[in-house]
């Protein structure tokens, strides 16, 4: 991804799968460097079932951790490449 994109942007957006379309969650927070600002990881509220069963990171309040190197497209929807996360 050439553009930047702001951490307010990603809040409350769908995040899906590049490869199947299955629904991850939705965006709660984000994590990021605060001195350059770099997105780190996106914080998912209301994961589903799908995601709860990948055993993916969590951060130290048990929320499920996708890292921000995983995104591929932002509009409507967060595209995530599973392959990147799994």
């Amino acid at each position: 991804m050439d553009e930047r994109i702001r951490g307010r942007e990603l809040i409350g957006k769908i995040v899906v799968s590049e490869e199947r379309g299955r629904k991850f969650g939705i965006v709660g927070d984000v994590t990021f460097v605060t001195e350059s600002g770099e997105l780190i990881n996106i914080i998912l509220e209301q994961p589903s079932k799908y995601v709860s069963e990948l055993n993916l990171p969590t951060d130290e309040r048990g929320r499920i951790l996708i890292p921000f190197s995983a995104v591929r497209s932002v509009g409507d929807f967060v595209i995530v490449a599973e392959s990147d996360i799994v």
